[in-house]
């Protein structure tokens, strides 16, 4: 008997906060996929790449902190239907989004990659602008009520 096996792709992102309670946001430019949308320091995870690996390698490369594994606590796993620009003619393809919120860091906030981020924006949870990710609002969305995890986009 053949199965159809789903073999999601997964992404880590970094919930990063200061001491108002705002969210570190970086707005998408210069990319393939959701230019002129705010979204958390996230990315693919890579190949043999923990979830907190990936998390703690995107928010150095995005927003130029370190941060140590026992300083991210992980919060939300979303299991996401979705389509990217990049896909080939459109198809779906599925995703398991990883969440951690980070607690502690080394460094300051900053746009550490301007050749694909715009800026870099605290913004606050309970009052996220239109142009944030839709999954990205509806994950941040779904942690502020309370949930650990939801599925996103099977009902489109």
């Amino acid at each position: 008997m053949k199965y159809d096996t789903q073999r999601p792709y997964a992404a880590s992102y970094a919930i990063i906060r200061n001491n108002e309670g705002f969210i570190a946001f970086v707005l998408r430019s210069n990319t393939s996929w959701m230019n002129g949308f705010y979204s958390l320091p996230a990315g693919k995870t890579e190949v043999a790449e923990t979830f907190i690996a990936g998390a703690i390698r995107e928010a150095s490369e995005e927003v130029g902190v370190t941060v140590a594994a026992e300083d991210m606590t992980h919060v939300l796993t979303v299991h996401r239907y979705s389509s990217a620009a990049s896909e080939k003619d459109g198809e779906f393809m599925e995703w398991i989004d990883v969440y951690f919120e980070v607690h502690k860091y080394a460094g300051d906030i900053y746009n550490a990659e301007p050749h694909m981020h715009s800026e870099v924006a605290w913004l606050d949870p309970n009052n996220l602008p239109d142009n944030v990710i839709p999954a990205v609002l509806a994950s941040i969305k779904a942690l502020e009520e309370g949930k650990r995890f939801f599925e996103y986009g099977y009902d489109k």
